[in-house]
């Protein structure tokens, strides 16, 4: 059988523009397929814009390696393409003195990951550099930053096209078939057209849709899709200057990172997300979490006025394990996974997502060009 396209990527968040990026310059023939009518505009518009260092993530899992190496990856391209972006630092806080011995951990399990510029601040450090933060003792990531994700996510998509891949916006993958190495994709547009279109590669980076589209493609196992979970985090912004010039992360708890704050580019504070896990994508933001949150950032930022606690908004995780479930790893399944020539889903890319994403582009290309060579 003859293709349309040599290689289709479906879904045009950060992750899919990436690959998209990393597949156009590796020579292939690429169409970006995207069921909305702009790029970004579920989970990659929908974070707290971190560029991450790589502290938690367990070890030799591809959330620890392919943050640190998208990190590097993000950082320099940022520079060449002139992206807003900002080294801030995070500071990792504790309140008091038992949460020291929390701090040392993660110290431990970030050099085991490679991060080695953490640098630990006393009491009187931190008064002198965020005199509104109460702090016992801070590890301080130097490494850790922010970035303007539309803007990014703008650029890689310019170098896709600049490299001759095109992008359909608009454009709904309904279901799809595999059929003597070819893949042939039933697609419907916001006007009701029809279009069928067939590739030799398929990347699906759906993001909240990826075991959607997995279910939706005749040939591929159910058995080696993933369940997909739903986990909502909502943020709150702060009126007025922010009292912080770096991020706040308290120590961590059982239950996760706790609420932390970030900030944008433009300097305003941001406190989240938390966690609600949902049946069904949500984005709605309950003023009632006011309370939660303020007695929450309260430890740290003691002199929070909470009126000043405004709505922000909330984003949708992308999770593969269920509620009370330890946390899994991003699944990038290839050939190996599920038998078939050609096809990479990413399953579960929640963060560090966006840090790493320069990485799961080369990750994916690398495994996409070395099936390739088998043939």
């Amino acid at each position: 059988m003859t293709h349309d396209i040599e290689t289709i990527v479906v879904g045009a968040g950060v992750v899919g523009l990436a690959c998209a990026r990393a597949l156009a310059l590796s020579g292939r023939e690429v169409m970006i397929i995207e069921r909305h009518d702009a790029i970004g505009t579920e989970t990659s518009s929908r974070n707290s814009e971190v560029i991450h260092a790589g502290l938690y993530y367990p070890k030799g899992s591809l959330k620890a390696r392919l943050c640190l190496a998208g990190k590097k990856a993000l950082y320099e391209y940022c520079a060449l393409r002139g992206v807003n972006h900002r080294r801030t630092g995070k500071l990792i806080v504790a309140t008091d003195d038992s949460q020291i011995d929390a701090l040392r951990q993660i110290e431990q399990h970030a050099v085991s990951n490679g991060v080695t510029d953490l640098i630990w601040r006393n009491s009187d450090d931190i008064k002198m550099r965020e005199p509104a933060l109460r702090s016992v003792a801070a590890l301080e990531s130097p490494s850790t930053g922010i970035i303007d994700s539309h803007e990014l996510m703008l650029s890689l998509l310019g170098d896709a096209e600049i490299a001759g891949a095109t992008l359909a916006l608009n454009t709904n993958v309904r279901s799809g078939s595999h059929r003597d190495g070819i893949y042939i994709l039933d697609t419907v547009d916001t006007s009701g057209e029809e279009l069928q279109i067939s590739c030799k590669e398929l990347v699906i980076a759906g993001g909240l849709h990826t075991q959607t589209l997995a279910h939706a493609l005749s040939g591929l196992e159910p058995a080696t899709i993933p369940p997909q979970n739903y986990a909502r985090g909502i943020y709150f912004t702060l009126s007025g200057k922010s009292p912080f010039s770096t991020l706040i992360y308290p120590a961590p708890e059982q239950a996760g990172l706790g609420i932390h704050l970030t900030l944008d580019l433009g300097g305003q504070a941001r406190f989240g997300p938390d966690v609600t896990w949902v049946d069904h994508p949500d984005y709605s933001v309950d003023e009632n979490r006011r309370t939660v949150f303020a007695n929450a950032i309260r430890r740290y930022y003691p002199d929070l006025d909470d009126t000043a606690l405004q709505p922000g908004y909330a984003g949708i995780r992308p999770k593969i394990q269920a509620q009370g479930e330890a946390a899994r790893d991003f699944m990038i399944a290839g050939p190996d996974t599920h038998g078939l020539d050609g096809l990479i889903a990413l399953y579960g890319i929640e963060s560090p997502g966006l840090t790493a994403s320069m990485a799961i582009s080369d990750y994916v290309c690398a495994h996409l060009t070395s099936s390739l060579a088998k043939k």
